[in-house]
């Protein structure tokens, strides 16, 4: 019997060493093939929306990345699930824990406030009098929200302070506490370039402030204006003021996603972003769409009348948002075409995925809650909350917390909140850093049921919480030389940076936030490491 069990055991491990070496030899990723990576983050797209548009449209060029790439279609983006903390996995490896981005908009109980708290001239607290202050690093920070350059970038006088430091302004690289993808590139010798929704994202600098050669963060709150694109004309609204600004139609978002799409054009053809300067293809570069957002949030387009969301629980995309997945994969299209043209095509690492997800995707679950909720049944100690489809809650002092919580959990409050669950105490503690001991880490937050969003407004479904939808991310990398494959295995975005890394040739473990929280690359891409992968798959 000993003698069997021993020829049984011997038996599978060649079984098993003979998977592996197979999953090997059919996925290389070898490093030295790849020249560039371009890595795309398509805001909202699921991975049930990835998998459902390739199985519908054969022809499409996310089939075609697919038939040469991995999906990974048990992806998980960052917990929460916003686009600072979501773009932050992608490009440090870190979750909040290391990096510090909880939101674009959060609470800081060691910093004082901006000079002005807004553009009208408004005095904020003193410094270094006042300890404690929301940090804004949405539009807020322009100097003017209403244009598309912002105005010229961030506003000083925007911009929270650090008391201990001579009460100096604080830039959103300076926020972030972890070094980026685009720094360790760069100092490899090699050019970066990114582009995104507003100029505060030039924290993808990292806290060197010179990660990135090539930003472009054109405001996507801005006043619609005409672009030098086929049918871009501002769209009529009644009201002048920018409100949601380019996300307020389904032809807008595709338009403002062109100026993100003519960049990225323009650096593959070896230009800067605006094609001003010569400057050679980036070997690290990407781009953000927001077109796939917002079809899944809008409900009516104001001009068009088409219906925005989901038609069903299988995740069947309604008119409008399907015309903005398709837009999205004609623009990866478009970069495919020229990276084909430009003879870059075989050596471009190219990566689909997805800063968070949109929930919910049964329009059925929809509940609006409004009235200033959580905020009003907290009361008075409630020093900020950022409450989209879920709650990140600070309190005025970490102590609070206990007397907080009880009046919470009460089943009347857990009803009018819709509450699936409470982090707090200890429970939030397992997850994330001490609230008492890390200014940044909010003292409670509410996962809620699925469905339910902080509005009072007719927004479809919003993104930020800690359900299946907000965090289910697409993850598709895809390069000529992959052969087909989709890995069920749970992986999460803070694996794409040690794999870009790893994929251009340098160490992961220059990545701080790889070491710290010891992510590893994807698996089933690297031949000749099978003996940490086999067992994920």
């Amino acid at each position: 019997m000993i003698r069997s069990i021993f020829t049984t055991a011997a038996a599978a491990c060649m079984t098993i060493a003979a998977f592996a070496a197979a999953v090997a030899d059919e996925a290389p990723l070898e490093s030295h093939q790849i020249k560039h990576v371009l890595l795309i983050s398509v805001d909202g797209l699921h991975a049930l929306d990835l998998s459902n548009f390739v199985a519908t449209h054969a022809d499409s060029t996310l089939a075609e990345l697919s038939r040469h790439g991995v999906t990974y279609s048990n992806n998980s983006t960052s917990s929460p699930s916003d686009s600072f903390p979501g773009l932050a996995s992608l490009v440090t490896g870190g979750s909040p824990v290391t990096t510090g981005l909880w939101y674009d908009d959060t609470y800081n109980r060691a910093l004082s406030p901006p000079a002005q708290t807004d553009g009208l001239g408004n005095p904020g607290g003193s410094c270094p009098g006042k300890i404690g202050t929301n940090v804004a690093w949405d539009e807020a920070v322009d100097v003017d929200l209403t244009r598309l350059d912002a105005g010229g970038g961030l506003n000083p006088k925007f911009l929270v302070r650090n008391p201990n430091n001579g009460c100096k302004t604080i830039l959103p690289h300076q926020y972030l506490r972890v070094n980026t993808i685009f720094e360790v590139v760069k100092a490899g010798g090699g050019r970066t370039a990114w582009t995104d929704k507003h100029p505060s994202y030039e924290w993808t600098n990292g806290p060197s402030g010179k990660g990135v050669d090539d930003f472009y963060g054109p405001e996507i709150n801005s006043i619609p204006v005409a672009l030098p694109f086929p049918g871009c004309s501002p769209v009529p609204f009644a009201d002048p003021t920018p409100d949601d600004g380019w996300t307020n139609s389904f032809d807008d978002i595709k338009c403002y996603d062109l100026l993100h799409v003519q960049a990225v054009i323009n650096q593959i053809d070896g230009f800067t972003h605006d094609r001003a300067h010569k400057v050679g293809v980036p070997a690290l570069f990407g781009t953000n769409f927001q077109a796939v957002s917002v079809g899944e949030k809008l409900a009516v387009d104001p001009v068009t009348g088409l219906k925005g969301g989901y038609t069903d629980v299988l995740g069947t995309p309604g008119q409008g948002l399907a015309g903005e997945l398709e837009f999205i994969d004609q623009s990866i299209g478009r970069f495919v075409n020229e990276l084909k043209a430009q003879r870059l095509f075989d050596s471009t690492l190219i990566i689909i995925s997805a800063k968070h997800g949109q929930s919910p995707i049964d329009g059925s679950k929809r509940r609006g809650i409004g009235g200033g909720q959580p905020a009003t049944t907290i009361g008075s100690a409630d020093a900020f909350d950022i409450s989209d489809d879920g709650s990140l809650i600070w309190l005025t002092d970490p102590s609070l917390t206990p007397a907080v919580v009880a009046p919470l959990s009460t089943p009347a409050n857990q009803q009018t909140l819709g509450i699936q669950e409470i982090f707090a105490g200890q429970s939030l503690r397992n997850k994330f850093d001490n609230p008492g001991a890390d200014p940044r880490t909010p003292d409670i937050i509410l996962k809620v049921n699925t469905g339910v969003i902080f509005t009072g407004g007719s927004k479809l479904s919003e993104h930020g919480g800690f359900n299946e939808d907000d965090v289910h991310t697409a993850l598709l990398v895809s390069l000529p030389s992959l052969e087909h494959a989709v890995v069920k295995s749970a992986v999460s975005n803070q694996q794409v940076a040690p794999t870009i890394i790893k994929a251009l040739g340098l160490d992961p473990d220059d990545l701080d936030a790889v070491r710290k929280e010891q992510i590893a690359p994807l698996p089933f891409l690297f031949k000749g490491k099978f003996d940490n992968r086999v067992s994920e798959f």
